[in-house]
């Protein structure tokens, strides 16, 4: 006999991290994630980059008008920091609502991040600027120096970038996005109330194993790389131990197939329509299903300030 079925309900939950592209990629993906969630961060590493106001509220209603009739989404616009943004640019579009926060790409490292930041220093004004305000600031958190190890970033950034701009800029609100390591869990777990953390449904459920060992998997392949089982386990116990500045973001980020499955392909993976369930998985095999909708509901609505989803999924 097959056991029977366990149902969940959790309010709804928002997903703090997804890449939703544009033109016909983003008319196909939308509706995998405003059927889920009632809220998106919606990543700015367009073609060229979201970097002002008018951009973002245009990419804000061709994301609107990709919504099925009868899905309630709203779509939260970030603003891609450049070497040259304008901090009164920014602060007008945090201030009329359009910007929910601002994402720090270094240059270079993941997809159409070349017009990223070149140094911490070049930004400063912007980033006093976001601390005055109490904008947040969404970080991928990785060196991007060749002679550093792929697999050795993330930590490296942690050393070099986060720690010293935190003590510079102590009132800055930040998201350390997608973490993948011990380093990184461990870091923000010790942090202040200032500090979160977003974690993908792959990192959770997979290491750098599952996708080199017997083959290699380019569906698995993203940024930050998977890393080795001690790292996997590391942000397993993390969100079970219900610590509450850790929150759902899919980071999903789809491709054409054929640019994935190449001998060059790109870093990415699209987890939308499955990413919900695969967070329920790791929950319920780390008997923590107790914390499962504040990850997913609860604990990113406050970080930004939000108000919870009233709504059950």
């Amino acid at each position: 006999m097959t056991a029977p079925s366990q149902v969940l309900k959790i309010r709804r939950p928002d997903d703090w991290h997804v890449h939703l592209r544009d033109g016909d990629m983003l008319k196909t993906v939308v509706p995998y994630t405003s059927e889920i969630y009632g809220r998106a961060i919606v990543m700015p590493n367009l073609a060229p980059p979201v970097t002002t106001v008018d951009a973002a509220i245009a990419y804000r209603q061709r994301i609107l008008d990709a919504v099925p009739a009868g899905h309630d989404f709203t779509p939260l616009m970030t603003c891609y920091l450049t070497d040259t943004l304008d901090p009164d640019e920014l602060e007008r579009g945090f201030r009329e609502g359009v910007f929910t926060a601002a994402k720090l790409y270094p240059a270079n490292a993941t997809t159409n991040s070349s017009h990223g930041v070149t140094s911490v220093d070049t930004i400063m004004p912007v980033l006093e600027r976001m601390e005055k305000l109490g904008m947040p600031l969404l970080v991928h958190g990785e060196v991007t120096h060749a002679d550093i190890d792929i697999f050795d970033r993330e930590a490296r950034f942690i050393e070099t970038v986060m720690e010293p701009l935190r003590q510079r800029l102590t009132a800055l609100k930040v998201v350390f996005e997608h973490i993948t390591t011990k380093d990184a869990a461990e870091y923000v777990r010790d942090g202040n109330e200032l500090l979160a953390a977003t974690i993908t449904p792959q990192h959770l459920l997979f290491n750098r194993n599952h996708m080199l060992v017997g083959g290699i998997r380019p569906h698995l392949y993203c940024l930050p790389i998977l890393k080795r089982n001690v790292h996997q386990q590391a942000l397993r116990e993390l969100v079970a131990s219900g610590f509450s500045r850790a929150f759902l973001g899919t980071d999903s980020a789809p491709h054409a197939r054929h640019r994935k499955e190449t001998s060059c392909g790109c870093a990415g993976c699209f987890n939308a329509p499955t990413a919900l369930g695969s967070y329920a998985t790791v929950f319920e095999e780390m008997n923590a299903l107790a914390h499962f909708e504040a990850f997913c509901s609860l604990n990113g609505p406050r970080f930004y300030g939000l108000p919870v989803n009233e709504n059950l999924r």
